[in-house]
């Protein structure tokens, strides 16, 4: 059901049983997948793609152009997966002919809201990010992660899968796998024990993964010399393959 009073693009391309609430404008080039549902006052503005059996809560903003002084108006674009929830006033830019020309979103997210998703960032699935998360552009945010309220996180770095940031914490460096970091200035605490153990990991690999916490955090050991013993342990835990690609893809180097 597309209510009377919002303007479709005739280039959109709909799935029947979409609902389009009361003064949604759907620009060109956007696709909206099956048992979607984008609420009232909802803008999406030009070339995105959206899966099925998301919801988009009003005020929301979405495909909008990036907000980069190198975007010229070049074809750029914006995929979202299915199942997700963007509640009020999320804003989701596309990305930038420089910096890849996409903006990734996966799926089963929930984006609290007033997050924004700024150009070329790459969101996994499973993912929390609390009200009034800013992720700034070309950020990689890996599957399972939980961002807290106000969290920001700075250009270009990445964000290990099942890690968590706390409420109103600046990111200024890449977060390793399964880690928590919290604070003014942001520090490394502990590894996230607790939502590990409820995505189904068992005690011998959550033992592992604080066994290598210490390696790298606890033990003055360089970073190449942490990674060298998370691979001969990683042989008995399939687990720690995850914490060491994310430790080894560093490319502004981790909080530590």
């Amino acid at each position: 059901m597309i209510d009377e009073t919002s303007k479709i693009d005739p280039t959109a391309n709909i799935a029947s049983d979409v609902v389009i609430g009361p003064w949604s404008v759907i620009g060109p080039n956007v696709s909206i997948g099956p048992g979607t549902v984008i609420e009232s006052s909802v803008i999406i503005r030009s070339n995105t793609k959206i899966g099925s059996n998301n919801r988009i809560f009003q005020f929301s903003s979405v495909g909008e152009d990036p907000a980069d002084k190198k975007f010229t108006g070049e074809e750029t674009w914006l995929e979202i997966g299915d199942n997700n929830i963007f509640r009020e006033g999320v804003t989701l830019h596309r990305g930038t002919g420089s910096g890849g020309s996409l903006t990734k979103i996966g799926s089963d997210n929930l984006m609290m809201p007033y997050v924004h998703v700024a150009h070329d960032c790459m969101v996994g699935d499973n993912t929390v990010f609390a009200n009034n998360v800013g992720i700034s552009g070309h950020v990689l945010v890996g599957d399972w992660v939980i961002l807290g309220g106000y969290a920001g996180v700075n250009q270009f770095l990445r964000i290990g899968d099942h890690a968590m940031v706390g409420g109103m914490t600046h990111i200024t460096n890449d977060i390793p796998a399964y880690v928590i970091v919290s604070g003014r200035p942001a520090s490394v605490r502990s590894i996230n024990a607790i939502g590990l153990e409820r995505r189904g990991f068992n005690k011998e690999a959550i033992a592992d993964i604080r066994e290598a916490f210490k390696i790298i955090y606890k033990r003055n050991y360089s970073l190449q010399e942490a990674i060298d013993q998370l691979k001969a342990m990683s042989e008995s835990c399939q687990a720690l393959d995850i914490l060491i690609a994310s430790l080894e893809s560093s490319e502004k180097g981790i909080h530590r």
